[in-house]
């Protein structure tokens, strides 16, 4: 075999030596270092090749491009031209996979479909909206499905958050743990165990705020599901509230930053633990907007925490005692 290294002016032939590295080209494993020197490699897309960026090796020639073969320059463009469907979604009972027929009624060139077809086409419209949802249980989970959905749009949670959601709550329906307990609270639950897994922070109280559950429901429920599901999650960081309680609250990046500063050396000391992270990162907040003079209140900073002036004060005194680096 004889690979071919790239030159300016001539192709110059180069035995093969197989060593460790090369094993892999023959298994189908992707390289990403030069066999021979160890470089970097890159992709030509006009050669369509894969050459080492020192040397010149040609690892891979005559590349299969798997994209489309029509260009878009807007989005409008692209729903034209793509012949596929939306992606698989988990957060839709049947992940998106059914046919939908079209409302209107014209057929693949655009015209007007005649009288005798569109009674068929009635039918079938109807008969695709009974089976889509067949039986008492795909019904519950599309309710529920919809209840994350609009529970997670409430609070502003990304795509991500809300697709490992749906997936928590289908697998607490694959283990039957559904039974005895409301749709609502094991969606809301599945909602907090989302944000916590994903590290997008959401306090208890702001995803009962928007659901139809109190907050011990929801926490109860949360351990529940974390207990016979298996869920390990970390503790969640106090600094994982400081930018969200920042912006809210008006401090500046200055200000976030010396909170985050002061809650790792919090850590460090031991100061955190067995504390509510919402506590301390609204101390920590309160005692930076104190010492960069973008004076809050303490009544500011605990309603946008979610906690009370006496937790403040509280998280205050005993930082300020034990960190006497920030001259509190």
């Amino acid at each position: 075999m004889t690979l071919y290294a790239k030159n300016s002016s001539m192709t110059v032939e180069v035995p093969f030596k197989k060593t460790k590295v090369q094993d892999s080209l023959y298994l189908g494993d992707e390289v990403n270092v030069c066999p021979e020197c160890g470089s970097k490699l890159e992709t030509d897309s006009g050669r369509a090749e894969v050459s080492c960026t020192r040397c010149g090796l040609v690892i891979d020639e005559n590349l299969m491009d798997m994209g489309p073969e029509w260009r878009a320059f807007d989005h409008e463009q692209r729903d034209k031209r793509v012949r596929v469907g939306a992606p698989m979604s988990n957060a839709i009972h049947d992940k998106g996979l059914p046919t939908v027929i079209d409302w209107r009624n014209k057929d693949a060139q655009g015209r007007n479909i005649s009288m005798e077809n569109r009674v068929q086409f009635y039918r079938l419209r109807k008969w695709q909206r009974k089976i889509r949802v067949s039986g008492s249980g795909e019904r519950n989970l599309a309710f529920a499905l919809s209840e994350i959905d609009r529970n997670s749009s409430n609070l502003g949670l990304p795509r991500s958050v809300r697709e490992d959601a749906c997936v928590i709550y289908k697998d607490a329906v694959n283990h039957k743990l559904i039974r005895g307990r409301s749709i609502e609270s094991v969606a809301t639950a599945s909602i907090y165990a989302a944000c916590r897994r994903c590290n997008v922070p959401r306090t208890l109280e702001e995803i009962a705020s928007v659901s139809k559950v109190t907050k011990k429901d929801v926490g109860r429920t949360y351990r529940f599901l974390s207990r016979e599901l298996k869920i390990k999650l970390a503790p969640t960081s106090p600094a994982d509230y400081v930018p969200r309680f920042a912006s809210k609250i008006g401090l500046s990046t200055e200000a976030q930053s010396k909170a985050i500063e002061i809650i790792d050396k919090a850590s460090q000391n031991g100061l955190t633990s067995g504390k509510g992270p919402t506590g301390v990162a609204a101390a920590a907040l309160y005692i930076a907007s104190v010492l960069l003079g973008e004076r809050k209140t303490q009544k500011d900073v605990a309603d946008v925490a979610g906690v009370t002036e006496v937790t403040i004060r509280n998280r205050y005194k005993e930082l300020s005692e034990k960190l006497d680096d920030f001259d509190l």
